[in-house]
């Protein structure tokens, strides 16, 4: 069986609609405006351990932070071999190529969303390899009782422009929980929210080394030690983005903010709450540095679930899933 993952063929381009890729782009293939992603304007890093999205150090914002709620990252959730031998079953399959210069390989049933349609077809179950990872992600509290019906592996390459626009993942089929593996090398997942509320941000000081990282958000007492005769008179440790000498910023809107969740190597990743059904999710072009593989998985959503209106449908569906014997469709 030919491993399309090694292939000297000039790869073939999924794009549709607004999408494009390196391919399709040096092909000049018309793209239309739209299919520019615009970036937002402050930029802010999640720090896992406080669960917070932290003002980068080069932006006006740094020293600002405001809670980013609904993600559970783990890192080296698979070892070094472990990884190897999950690619090495992975390119035994074809990859497809799909939208954005990314490659694909779906283990799920036939979905027309648009429609709220969905068939069984020839979904036969997830991987067999796939059975090791989801009882490592039941181990974590978050994940206990996490059933996966579909599996989607993504391949993405540097020299294919590849990326994914930021996006909602369907919440008809699909339930709270989204689960990804990522492998072979790390990346970022850029956050953003198309809302015009204002952010409520917090003044932090921040003292990590080695054992801890404290967050000192305080109340007015603190603040004034922290800083001195300087102390914005508004802030009592809690703000609201109003204009402030120490920021020099007007009002925030979530609509202008980025958050980066930065995935490392063999890292898992899920998101859940907020970070699922408030804030979009994407991968930037200029962030993918060498071959990537992300191992997404979705769980049934309530109406597929117990006590929904299509719950018979949803047992097959998972009785099929974790079969553990499924090959792409």
């Amino acid at each position: 069986m030919a491993m399309a993952a090694e292939s000297t063929a000039q790869p073939s381009c999924g794009c549709k609609g607004i999408r494009s890729c390196l391919i399709c782009e040096r092909a000049e293939r018309p793209v239309k405006p739209s299919a520019t992603i615009q970036r937002r304007k402050y930029y802010f890093t999640y720090h896992p351990k406080l669960g917070l999205a932290v003002g980068d150090d080069s932006s006006s914002l740094s020293g600002w932070a405001f809670p980013f709620p609904g993600v559970f990252l783990s890192d080296n959730f698979v070892n070094e071999e472990e990884e190897t031998e999950l690619v090495k079953l992975m390119d035994r399959d074809e990859w497809k190529p799909s939208q954005s210069g990314r490659n694909k390989q779906d283990y799920g049933p036939k979905v027309n969303f648009k429609k709220h349609k969905l068939k069984v077809g020839c979904f036969s179950g997830l991987p067999c390899f796939s059975q090791l990872l989801m009882d490592r992600m039941m181990q974590h509290p978050v994940l206990k009782d996490f059933l996966p019906v579909e599996q989607c592996n993504l391949e993405y390459r540097p020299e294919q422009g590849s990326a994914i626009d930021p996006h909602f993942d369907d919440w008809w089929l699909w339930g709270e929980r989204l689960v990804s593996v990522n492998l072979l090398s790390e990346t970022i997942l850029s956050m953003s929210c198309d809302s015009e509320d204002f952010i409520q941000l917090h003044h932090t000081e921040m003292v990590c080394n080695a054992q801890s990282c404290v967050l000192v958000t305080g109340n007015s007492e603190s603040l004034f030690h922290f800083y001195g005769n300087n102390t914005p008179t508004h802030c009592t440790g809690s703000c609201s983005v109003k204009r402030t000498s120490d920021t020099g910023q007007g009002p925030v809107s979530y609509n202008d903010v980025e958050v980066a969740i930065h995935m490392p190597r063999r890292s898992l990743i899920a998101l859940y709450g907020d970070a699922r059904y408030k804030w979009k999710h994407g991968i930037y072009r200029q962030d993918i540095k060498s071959r990537r593989i992300c191992s997404t998985f979705r769980e049934l959503s309530a109406e597929f679930s117990h006590g929904g209106k299509q719950e018979e449908l949803g047992k097959e569906l998972l009785d099929i899933a974790l079969s553990f014997q499924g090959v792409p469709v």
